[in-house]
């Protein structure tokens, strides 16, 4: 995993309208950027849910929230139209940025072990630098979560 104050992974992704994009595209801003395991899923769409019900108010505290998982382009877009969600969705297929992060790994679920994607958020400054990180998160209210926490910088 990343160590609080080191740049954020140089790697560009495609989004969810095939658009090549890397977070240094974001430079100015605060990134939250959240791997989720699947696209349309219970847990993966209340949290997306969560960070689209707070994105004004992530918004106006000068950040931008960024979506990412292992899932296509066109699944992305039809996860984002279906749920009306108003952020960039990254598909990282190769999980390159996901390893990059330490979100991609092994992980316990219902007591199976498996390699996959970690849920889990990342909150870089302005500047690119890692502030804060979640290894474990809530899905339901992880916007709100975020959304004091920038409150708070």
């Amino acid at each position: 995993m990343l160590e609080i104050g080191s740049p954020a992974p140089s790697i560009s992704l495609l989004d969810d309208q095939g658009n090549r994009v890397s977070l240094s595209d974001y430079k100015g801003k605060y990134i939250v950027l959240y791997a989720y395991p699947r696209d349309d899923t219970p847990g993966c769409t209340a949290e997306a849910c969560s960070f689209r019900d707070q994105s004004e108010a992530i918004g106006n505290l000068h950040a931008v929230v960024l979506g990412i998982s292992a899932d296509s382009v066109a699944s992305h877009k039809k996860f984002k139209e279906k749920y009306q969600l108003g952020f960039p969705l990254l598909s990282d297929p190769d999980h390159e940025l996901l390893e990059a992060l330490g979100a991609w790994g092994e992980k316990v679920s219902y007591g199976k072990k498996s390699i996959g994607i970690i849920r889990s958020t990342y909150v870089f400054d302005q500047e690119g630098k890692l502030l804060k990180v979640w290894p474990k998160v809530s899905p339901q209210t992880h916007g709100e979560e975020i959304a004091a926490y920038l409150k708070g910088l």
